[in-house]
């Protein structure tokens, strides 16, 4: 099938051009760094083209500089070798992912020397370059100046002291650096330390400039709405004061300086990468210049991480108004913060975090993925990625609300005459009178205004959150309406609650198409309607009146197809898999898999012996448990003493506090326990406590818990008390049973058996004293104790 010819600004129609920071090309891109710029810029892409907008969506692969000649390095080839290979896999998960770019491209295309070049001309013509001699690291070992990424040492900057701060900007606290500043340097290379000697270079005269960039800021900030984020990045920087800035550098790989004295030099990457937004336009369409050089007709909007901001906000604009042309310059800038990984921070460079190829071996589905990172959006301040929140928001979110509605709609309208509607969406006259329908279309409306308002703000997390309220209302509606009575008691009316349910099911193909596309091509299937159509829930004025009238979406007579499950559930034991599968770096993760190679054919050859001595106790045991081995399962329960470092408030549930733990491990584990009503905070500070340790870990409002604070509460539950070891006991020491002997199970689920019957019988005798079975939970300093509960549960 032929493409379809580019697009070009519509006179008269609102045209935005989005672009998305473009990705290095030298390595696998992971999830933060998909979130950061390139899946967020196509949420709000999709959005611009449901709402009829003249949208193209530009993004491309950063191809030349110090990374990529570091990553040829390391895999022995050239750099253009890297590039090829690399542009590749990243087109493969963008592609995986359901990312729709108009185009992209690279910037070690023909365009990007051209354009790059002409804007160098531009800048040398108006007297903005000076030459400068600058000091740099130059290695005698590899006989060759050090770009910036060749260069790493101790960060210089007061509290941070990274031990592999790079050249250019130090990875732990991202401030911009000059390799020179670096404490200890070494080279990259050859560990080698380099030593310092001067060369000529080309400079930006960004102080010359600041007038004119400082007058775009304040205007542009306020009038395209930056978030922000962005607008503290680049304050920060101008406060700072704006310094010359070297647009050259002793590379190879890369743009050349067209200049006779520099001609052995290239273009330094923050200088020619943003360049690559107008070339990759360039290889889009011949006619670049009617997007990038109408700024009345044509609207900017950039994506991107926190750290790129300085580029986009004070570098990349001062290089265009130096040039002097009618440029279109960046309107909206949409910054996310970090998506940290379990414990810590996602990284390509030490490979840690879970990658865009990793996402597909999982077999979750690209559209939980998406819809995973998009709630998780990290737009005001960092967030994390945890297995146990993906298992909970596909379970709860997308399974049971949204899957659950969507389902149980068409599911009775594919019903058989006498039971259902024998797929025809039924007719409904006068859906408007009936008062519950009535109620929801018009919190449906309300719910699509404020959609409106965060999509146009470009804050997308709020847009899909407004979105799946209207999935939540669609539950009640349903529930509220006991439509499976109504069809047998009041046919007219639930003939209008299934017709306003369909609408409703298309409104939300409608409003998630943005976030979850192959989610809405299906919806559509199993309402016989063509993908392929331009889904909308406005009128062919933009207006949004039809989402009052969600009855009238779909019309009666129309025959659906056939209704199957949306989603399917992520079980505890497949998180715990991929949870032990992505720990660490892929080096550990690639030796690890070498290592249980190993072990796997070892236990391959001892296989028919442990296979018949499976059999042999299989038969000893006659297939029943006796109630000694039942009873014994609380062995299974690795309980602790443990001693509360720090407890406070959760940020985000008042029933929950956070707490610091030792249990005698190297570090404290996190534990969150909703204790809140029961015990005031100060008195859960520096106390020992029993702690259950291997209960399965799980996110509690966003936070992991590791672990469980044993209490015990009163038989009407109004009243709960910590379940307290004797002061003396150790931190870190096993609580026991007298009797019940065993290992302690890996992990156990929080609704296992084991846990179900320590937690179903309690206590107590004279001394109140903590109990299972009448054995009571003991350390080598005493038994452990409640204060006055004397009959009750352990929770």
């Amino acid at each position: 099938m032929a493409s379809p010819p580019p697009k070009l600004p519509i006179p008269g129609r609102r045209n935005i051009l989005i672009t998305s920071a473009l990705p290095y090309v030298n390595n696998v891109p992971h999830l933060g760094n998909i979130i950061g710029c390139v899946l967020s810029a196509d949420v709000f892409a999709r959005y611009c083209r449901l709402r009829g907008y003249n949208a193209i969506y530009i993004c491309g692969t950063d191809e030349y500089g110090t990374a990529t000649e570091t990553k040829a390095l390391e895999e022995k080839c050239s750099p253009k070798e890297i590039c090829d290979k690399y542009h590749v896999i990243h087109d493969e998960v963008y592609k995986w992912f359901d990312i729709k770019f108009d185009k992209f491209g690279r910037t070690s295309a023909p365009e990007q020397t051209e354009v790059c070049q002409a804007i160098f001309h531009k800048l040398m013509e108006n007297k903005w370059l000076t030459e400068n001699t600058m000091q740099q690291l130059y290695c005698d070992t590899c006989e060759r100046f050090l770009a910036d990424r060749l260069v790493e040492g101790k960060c210089p900057t007061e509290g941070c002291n990274y031990e592999a701060a790079r050249g250019d900007q130090c990875e732990n606290c991202s401030k911009l650096l000059n390799p020179t500043e670096l404490i200890d340097p070494k080279c990259k290379v050859c560990k080698n330390a380099p030593r310092i000697r001067d060369t000529d270079h080309l400079f930006l005269e960004l102080p010359l400039l600041s007038d004119k960039l400082v007058n775009y800021i304040n205007n542009t900030s306020v009038a395209g709405m930056w978030s922000q984020n962005a607008i503290q990045a680049t304050n920060a920087w101008l406060k700072e004061g704006l310094k010359q800035r070297c647009i050259t550098r002793d590379l190879k790989w890369g743009v050349p300086v067209p200049h006779e004295k520099y001609k052995d030099k290239v273009f330094y990457v923050w200088f020619d990468a943003p360049i690559g937004y107008i070339s990759i336009t360039a290889s889009y369409t011949p006619d670049w210049e009617k997007w990038w050089k109408d700024p009345d007709n044509v609207e900017l909007f950039q994506f991107m991480g926190k750290d790129n901001v300085p580029f986009h906000t004070v570098m990349f604009p001062s290089t265009l108004l130096g040039t002097g042309e009618n440029w279109t310059m960046m309107k909206t800038i949409s910054v996310t913060e970090y998506l940290n990984y379990e414990a810590g921070k996602f990284s390509k460079s030490h490979g840690i975090g879970v990658f865009g190829n990793d996402a597909k071996v999982t077999n979750i589905p690209s559209e939980v993925w998406r819809y995973y990172l998009l709630m998780n959006r990290p737009e005001v301040s960092d967030t994390l990625f945890t297995w146990a929140d993906l298992q909970a928001k596909l379970n709860s979110e997308l399974l049971n609300n949204l899957g659950n509605f969507i389902n149980r709609v068409l599911s009775f309208v594919a019903k058989p005459a006498g039971a259902g509607y024998d797929s025809i969406i039924p007719d409904a006259p006068n859906a408007e009178s009936h008062t519950l329908t009535n109620a929801l279309a018009e919190k449906t409306n309300k719910w699509v205004e404020q959609y409106l308002e965060a999509m146009e703000k470009v804050k997308l997390k709020q847009g899909l959150k407004s979105a799946m309220a209207i999935s939540s209302d669609g539950n009640a509606y349903l529930q509220e309406s006991q439509f499976w009575r109504l069809y047998k008691e009041d046919p007219a009316a639930c003939a209008i609650v299934m017709k306003t349910s369909v609408g409703v099911v298309y409104l939300l193909a409608c409003l998630l198409e943005p976030f979850m596309p192959s989610f809405s091509r299906e919806v559509l299937r199993q309402l016989n309607m063509s993908p392929d159509e331009d889904l909308s829930f406005c009128d062919d004025k933009g207006e949004t009146a039809k989402a009052k009238r969600p009855w009238d979406f779909i019309s009666a007579g129309h025959k659906i197809g056939k209704p199957v499950p949306l989603f399917k559930e992520l079980k505890d034991e497949e998180v715990e898999a991929f949870r032990i599968k992505f720990a660490g770096s892929q080096a550990e993760r690639i030796s690890k898999a070498q290592s249980d190679a190993e072990a796997k054919k070892v236990a391959d050859k001892l296989k028919g012996t442990k296979l018949s001595e499976g059999s042999s106790k299989k038969k000893q045991s006659g297939g029943s448990k006796s109630k000694t081995a039942e009873d014994a399962s609380v062995a299974k329960l690795d309980i602790r003493v443990g001693l509360i470092r720090k407890a406070e408030k959760h940020p985000d549930a008042d029933s929950l506090y956070v707490e610091e733990i030792d249990v005698g491990e190297e570090a404290p584990r996190t534990v969150v326990s909703g204790l809140v009503k029961f015990i005031p905070l100060e008195e859960m500070q520096n106390r020992k406590v029993c702690v259950l340790c291997n209960l399965k870990p799980v996110a509690m409002r966003g936070i992991k818990s590791h672990a469980m604070v044993l209490a015990a509460s009163s038989e009407d539950h109004s009243k709960v008390e910590l379940v307290e070891p004797p002061e003396s006991a150790a931190v870190g020491e096993k609580v026991t049973f007298a009797g019940f002997s065993g290992e302690p199970e890996a992990s156990l689920n929080a609704k296992s058996k084991t846990w179900e019957k320590l937690s179903a019988d309690l206590h107590s005798n004279g001394e109140l004293v903590a109990c299972y079975k009448d054995v009571p939970f003991t350390t080598s300093a005493g038994v452990c104790k409640v204060k006055t509960i004397a009959n009750g549960d352990i929770r």
